[in-house]
């Protein structure tokens, strides 16, 4: 079962494309996922990934986090669930 990565502090020019590449460096890649906001349509300066194998989602956080990606440090951690937020309306 693929486990989802949470990656933070991603410089706003990064595509889903570019973070699926980069973390296909440690293993393969089954989604990448930059959020933006919807709105604008412009990063929100974070994202997900998603990888096969535990020692691949291993890999990439030992790799990854703290990376240098047009200087900034990026955070790489296993995502949590989301959490339930109550209703706006």
């Amino acid at each position: 079962m693929a486990k989802k990565l949470f990656v933070g502090s991603l410089p706003f020019s990064t595509t889903s494309d570019e973070l699926g590449q980069l973390f296909s460096q440690a293993g393969e890649v089954e989604s990448a996922n930059v959020i933006t906001d919807r709105m604008t349509g412009r990063s929100r300066g974070f994202g997900f990934v998603e990888m096969a194998k535990d020692e691949e989602v291993d890999a990439a956080i030992k790799k990854f986090n703290g990376y240098q990606m047009d200087g900034r440090a990026i955070v790489v951690n296993e995502a949590r669930p989301r959490e339930e937020r109550p209703d706006r309306g």
